[in-house]
């Protein structure tokens, strides 16, 4: 098996958290990993970027090349749009649909959404809803990650486990929401 996965976002929102979970899930399975991150403004609100190959050969770039993601999995729409052209044509695109408003010229929200939904294999996940139901905004990663799951090449459980390693000392409230998070992603289904 062989994943080029782009995680795109902005600051604040886990796009590092999401690349550990499924970084821990590659090496539970004894798999080689690259991971490369850029960081926008170091502080809430810049751009985030991380580039994560795994396979069960080894890798030698930790770049993922132009047209050769075979995932972006973004934490905000136009985010998603902004690293398309790493995406192969049988990639598949998981965004969140919630927008991180933080420039004042934001591209108009359709026209965003027109863009993602171009890309035949797309999840235009409402995360941000969903966490509003769980009672919890902090876990819209794990919901984004569970929309991804599908796509990672990972067993469920796999996921599962590694979200476990990695809220273990985060207290049983935290490590229950993180895992009902992803369920509720894991179970979405576009309308």
């Amino acid at each position: 098996m062989k994943k080029d996965i782009i995680l795109a976002g902005v600051g604040g929102q886990g796009i590092i958290s999401m690349a550990a979970i499924i970084g821990l899930a590659a090496l539970n399975r004894g798999m080689y990993l690259k991971q490369s991150e850029v960081h926008g403004m170091s502080q809430r609100g810049g751009d985030v970027m991380s580039n994560l190959r795994i396979s069960d050969k080894p890798i030698y770039s930790d770049l993922i090349p132009c047209g050769q993601a075979d995932l972006i999995i973004s934490l905000e729409p136009m985010e998603s749009l902004r690293y398309l052209p790493y995406l192969n044509p049988q990639g598949w695109l998981i965004t969140n649909k919630a927008p991180f408003i933080n420039i004042p010229n934001y591209p108009d929200l359709d026209s965003v959404y027109k863009e993602i939904t171009k890309i035949e294999k797309h999840v235009l996940i409402p995360a941000d809803t969903i966490a509003k139901e769980i009672g919890n905004d902090k876990v819209v990663n794990m919901i984004v990650l569970g929309a991804s799951a599908p796509y990672l090449g990972f067993e469920k459980e796999e996921i599962q486990n590694a979200i476990r390693q990695m809220f273990k000392n985060k207290g049983e409230d935290a490590l229950n929401q993180n895992l009902q998070a992803f369920e509720m992603g894991y179970n979405y289904k576009a309308s």
